[in-house]
């Protein structure tokens, strides 16, 4: 909790420039809330700077994104590709939803499914989820469920403080080198 409510003060010179920049290039606001599937299957809103155009899902209801994904704006590319738009999830580890390091949250759409498709699914709900892990580390965005499950499971059978310290600075220069986009 101390440390995103640092991590809030300093990125937020940051954080105000990319949602300037997205209020500038596209309709609708700049941050978003969207339902999330949390620890012991509560859900919770999740804060994200908003990265598709206004409506992206209206016609189609919840899909999954895709590299290349069309519905995603050009200054929403960029943002995903510096992970800028995850900051704002620093205010759901202030609140108490989210951890640092955790299983990545999903929307109740797809972890209803993936609890009925992906055997051992809902196993990784018993931790808070983080705004990063070693699912995120270890694969790629577009990674299977079934893959990222494993990986989730690893974190949680193995879990200390110093595995926590190894994938927040594994993450850096995932993020440094954009890699998984």
């Amino acid at each position: 909790v101390a440390a995103s409510g640092v991590l809030l003060i300093v990125l937020s010179p940051l954080l105000a420039a990319a949602a300037l920049a997205v209020l500038a290039t596209s309709r609708g606001g700049a941050i978003y809330r969207q339902v999330r599937t949390g620890k012991d299957g509560r859900r919770f809103s999740l804060w994200k700077l908003r990265t598709m155009r206004q409506g992206a899902e209206t016609d189609t209801g919840a899909v999954l994104s895709s590299p290349g994904d069309p519905r995603v704006t050009r200054v929403g590319r960029a943002l995903r590709a510096l992970r800028i738009d995850e900051v704002p999830q620093l205010w759901n580890v202030f609140l108490g939803d989210m951890s640092l390091v955790g299983p990545r949250p999903e929307r109740p759409e797809f972890t209803d499914r993936f609890a009925r498709t992906v055997a051992g699914y809902s196993l990784r709900h018993s931790v808070r989820p983080g705004v990063t892990g070693l699912a995120q580390i270890s694969g790629d965005y577009a990674t299977e469920p079934e893959i990222k499950l494993r990986y989730d499971l690893a974190y949680l059978n193995n879990w200390s403080f110093g595995l926590d310290l190894a994938i927040l600075l594994r993450t850096l220069p995932v993020i440094l080198t954009r890699r998984g986009i």
